[in-house]
């Protein structure tokens, strides 16, 4: 098990839009904080030679253009956070999430306490309400796209009955911050898992929360959350998989050139099946792990037991799994929901990690 202290970056709490603070706060209170959030760890047994999935070796290429009809985001812990960010900033091109063991939109609100006492313990109350006001005068900024786009979206949360990591009364507010805004929420939180992403292909037991935070509960959400997000969904392939897992250069698409400069890796990874390779129409999922998830720290963990490309090859759908990595000021690579890169614009339109993931997925559906 992981001792994890929590602590965030903080940055002033805007007066409309979010505003800056000096840098080497920030880095101090990140270092605190990457280790607090964790936000998924499963680190346990050897996997039964029942859950051992299909995988497929990475092939260095490029990210290709194909016919999409609709894309999703899927994330847990620090990628819930960011999934929600992406959802909320770009809910035109953004039909529907599904977030593991997180909470609600711009939760953190610059601050470390807030991040640290609101976010994770939730010792300091999280006012939806608040959260909402920021939401709806963004929107009216442009800042993010109009909250209307979020009636009717479908959304699946997922919390565990052992997170500790996050408190449940965090991920209630998240349903309900999903729900006051017309979504279509099914949250599933009668699990007994730990701080993880729960998979039949899960190394770790499900009440631990312990690296690499792939949880085996004896469960699906992969297939309860697709069905959710595309309306119904074909079983999984549990045979060897027949798309390709495409290793590509982050750099490519970081808005400033050079991905580790934004606390990501050099490369991330997408998993094409053959028929969206072959020119059918398909879906797209972007898929965000965890803090101490990416390649960097777990190597192909994630992509490879997620239980999401063994769905793709049936459903014709495209993973994307973009990659942080350990830097500086985010010692445990996590996604950026609190400010940690200085950038007092990280949930809205032109973040550094929104846009860029934004720009891998305008090459994908062109």
């Amino acid at each position: 098990m992981v001792n994890i202290t929590l602590a965030f970056p903080h940055v002033g709490r805007p007066a409309g839009a979010p505003t800056g603070e000096r840098h080497e706060d920030t880095w101090k209170a990140a270092t605190t904080l990457a280790a607090a959030l964790l936000l998924i760890l499963p680190g346990g047994t050897a996997a039964r030679a029942a859950g051992t999935p299909y995988t497929k070796t990475p092939v260095s290429g490029s990210l290709g253009t194909y016919h999409v009809s609709a894309v999703y985001v899927a994330g847990v812990s620090s990628g819930g956070y960011m999934a929600t960010q992406l959802q909320v900033a770009y809910s035109t091109r953004i039909r529907g999430a599904a977030v593991f063991a997180a909470g609600p939109y711009y939760c953190a609100q610059n601050n470390v306490n807030q991040a640290l006492y609101g976010c994770g313990d939730n010792i300091y109350p999280t006012y939806v309400s608040t959260l909402e006001s920021y939401t709806r005068s963004w929107a009216s900024y442009g800042w993010i796209d109009g909250t209307g786009n979020l009636a009717g979206q479908p959304v699946y949360v997922y919390h565990g009955g052992n997170d500790n990591t996050v408190k449940k009364s965090v991920t209630d507010d998240l349903v309900r911050y999903y729900q006051d805004f017309g979504a279509s929420v099914r949250y599933d939180s009668g699990s007994a898992a730990g701080h993880a992403w729960v998979t039949p292909y899960g190394t770790v037991g499900c009440t631990a929360t312990a690296s690499p935070f792939l949880n085996d509960c004896g469960t699906d959400p992969e297939g309860s959350f697709l069905g959710k997000l595309l309306g119904s969904v074909s079983a999984p392939n549990t045979g060897p998989l027949g798309g390709t897992l495409i290793r590509f250069s982050q750099d490519t698409f970081a808005t400033n050139g050079w991905a580790n400069g934004l606390s990501m890796d050099a490369n991330g990874f997408a998993y094409v099946p053959s028929a969206c390779a072959a020119g059918n129409t398909c879906r797209l999922l972007v898929a965000l792990h965890g803090c101490a998830q990416g390649y960097a720290k777990v190597g192909t963990a994630f992509v490879d037991r997620a239980n999401l490309n063994q769905y793709a090859d049936t459903n014709r759908l495209i993973v994307l799994y973009p990659q942080a990595i350990a830097s500086g000021v985010n010692p445990n690579g996590c996604w950026d929901w609190w400010g940690y890169l200085g950038a007092t614009n990280y949930p809205i339109k032109g973040g550094y990690q929104v846009e860029t993931i934004m720009n891998m997925v305008r090459r994908l559906d062109g």
